[in-house]
């Protein structure tokens, strides 16, 4: 019986050991997400080539999430199926938004530009992701829509739900959208003109 040298087998120890180690640290594939609500984040894959709705300003610090001033920057993108609506007519021709259409939202924190010749806001460090999904079998406790908000960190370039309780995750978005948007099928965001 032959044996292995002490260095072959040590070496591969130590291989086994940095493979895992670096299997540890690497950022957690956002995809394998599952909020509260049951929403995936993998429902939305590719979502960051979707169309562009419109962009968004809040003029206080509150509509930016947990973070603090200076503010953010956002912008509403639309799945093929919500684009598609917009181009029927949504939401002037009073119909609702159909089944498997999409919205996200995407969050950073205001930056600058030292590079630009003049005073320029832009996207700064990325704070977090949300998004709506109409079903209207699944998210009957929500008028057919579910919500969902994935926070990011970037310091160990993760995400995670913003929440971990079932009920905040159903009804706290859809609560603000019922305030003012329920006779545009809960949607706030019109189209913007280009």
């Amino acid at each position: 019986m032959k044996h292995r040298p002490i260095a072959v087998v040590a070496g591969a120890s130590s291989l086994a050991l940095i493979v895992t180690l670096v299997a540890a640290a690497a950022p957690r594939d956002r995809y394998a997400l599952t909020s509260a609500n049951g929403i995936r984040f993998a429902e939305f894959k590719g979502y960051d080539g979707w169309q562009v709705i419109a962009p968004s300003d809040p003029a206080d610090a509150d509509g930016c999430g947990s973070s603090p001033p200076p503010g953010c920057i956002k912008v509403i993108l639309g799945n093929p199926a919500m684009i598609k609506a917009y181009q029927a007519g949504f939401p002037l021709n009073g119909k609702p938004v159909p089944n498997g259409a999409a919205l996200a939202k995407l969050e950073w924190r205001k930056g600058t530009d030292p590079e630009s010749p003049y005073a320029t806001i832009v996207p700064g460090a990325l704070s977090g992701v949300s998004f709506m999904l109409k079903d209207s079998k699944r998210f009957l406790e929500t008028d057919g829509w579910g919500y969902v908000t994935f926070e990011y960190d970037p310091a160990s370039d993760t995400f995670k739900p913003s929440t971990n309780d079932p009920s905040v995750a159903r009804t706290s978005c859809h609560e603000c959208h019922t305030r003012g948007a329920k006779d545009r099928d809960f949607v706030y965001t019109d189209y913007a003109k280009r």
